[in-house]
């Protein structure tokens, strides 16, 4: 039966090849928008190297300080804050200290300045996330402790000091006046990959800071690894444990501190919402995007829907046919539908094209430095979910309208529209 469908969907296709033009169109472009900004939603927030683990990682890169008279204090978090209350964390795998942003460094290639990226961080840094090393090794905990003066730079980083990304190791770089033995070269990171990004990458304990400062505020952040993905909550409860403990810098000034662990996605969009709820502002995002993505949807659904009208209009006698030799009113809305979504998926796997074209040009443009987007599996199920939705969105009216007609007057051709 359903192959049966699908030869006379193709047929009807062929039959009135302008409207299918224009609903493959209207599909198409829709979809490739859609799959392109989930894409790259995916390679931002998604499993991707180096937080591979994504699943059970959690950030902690904001603190706030709320004052009696209504202002507030928004910052990174102190670095001795962190290793005191944050490192010793008994439910993590792991938890590594870094620079929460980058910096800005200079090292000089004969008379060309050279502007890299650096962050500087701890040696767990290295075993909490997952970077592809293409020679070399990280620097270790013993070494951040006793200051070494080493660097991890990126291919792309020792492409424009060096020349060349291979045989580096050991070879010494010149940053901020300050002498780094190169110990490894990785792979290039996106520069989306806010938490750990850098070109360069140096212990934290040969920076200018002091890192035993107590102030509760500072320019650092902890990447907490859970040894599975069930521990999270208890590991975001155990943070919030911490911050209900710790006393406030001056309770006349101050009354509340606010401080949480928070999945990727969570550290992203708290960065531009000092308001942020307990899920970082998360539930509000996913309402916006899933707003503005249906609304997206609706509009050339709209098209199709007249577009399908128009169709079955032209059918009627093949309707009247039918339901004459028995054929029920479900059975019609099966066919009809699975006519649309036949057009829907066509449209889909052109969609897929045309999105996997435009990432292509957008990787080449450089628009996003060191970004490689990429249709993956994820990409796939959601167009497949997309194209599913949109052929029941558009097909469900005119093939309800159609099956309601009776035999007689689908033969003669009053279709009541």
């Amino acid at each position: 039966m359903l192959l049966s469908y699908l030869k006379i969907a193709w047929k009807v296709l062929l039959r009135r090849k302008v409207f299918t033009a224009i609903s493959l169109f209207g599909i198409s472009f829709t979809l490739m928008i859609l799959l392109v900004v989930y894409a790259m939603y995916d390679y931002t927030v998604g499993p991707h190297r180096p937080e591979l683990h994504v699943d059970r990682m959690l950030f902690v890169s904001r603190m706030q300080l709320l004052y009696r008279d209504g202002g507030q204090s928004n910052n990174s978090v102190g670095y001795a804050f962190l290793d005191q209350h944050i490192r010793t964390l008994k439910t993590p795998e792991k938890v590594s200290l870094s620079e929460a942003n980058y910096g800005v460094a200079v090292a000089y290639v004969g008379q060309q300045v050279l502007k890299l990226d650096l962050k500087r961080t701890d040696g767990e840094f290295w075993q909490v996330l997952d970077f592809e090393f293409l020679e070399g090794r990280p620097y270790n905990p013993g070494e951040v402790r006793d200051a070494a003066r080493l660097a991890v730079l990126t291919a792309t980083t020792a492409r424009r000091y060096f020349g060349t990304d291979r045989g580096v190791v050991g070879r010494p770089i010149e940053i901020d006046a300050v002498r780094y033995r190169v110990v490894g070269v990785v792979q290039d990171v996106a520069v989306a990959r806010l938490n750990s990004y850098a070109e360069v990458w140096t212990p934290v304990t040969t920076g200018p800071d002091n890192l035993r400062k107590p102030d509760l505020l500072g320019g650092y952040q902890a990447i907490i690894l859970a040894r599975q993905a069930a521990d999270v909550p208890a590991i975001k409860a155990e943070v919030q444990q911490v911050v209900r403990h710790t006393p406030l810098p001056d309770p006349k000034q101050f009354k509340q501190l606010n401080m949480r662990a928070q999945t990727l996605l969570a550290s992203y969009t708290a960065r531009s919402d000092n308001d942020a709820g307990a899920d970082g502002g998360v539930g509000r995002f996913t309402k916006v995007v899933l707003g503005l993505g249906l609304l997206f949807m609706l509009l050339p659904a709209l098209n199709l829907v007249n577009i399908n009208v128009s169709r079955t209009l032209e059918r009627s006698g093949e309707i009247g046919v039918r339901k004459a030799f028995g054929a029920t009113a479900g059975r019609l809305v099966g066919q009809f539908l699975v006519e649309n979504i036949f057009l829907t998926l066509l449209g889909g796997a052109l969609g897929l094209a045309l999105a996997a074209g435009a990432l292509a040009l957008l990787n080449s443009s450089h628009l996003f430095a060191y970004s490689t987007y990429a249709l993956n599996a994820r990409v796939f199920g959601v167009a497949l979910g997309m194209v599913l939705f949109f052929g029941v969105l558009s097909g469900a009216y005119p093939a309800y309208k159609m099956s309601k007609l009776q035999a007689v007057q689908a033969l003669k051709g009053d279709t009541g529209a």
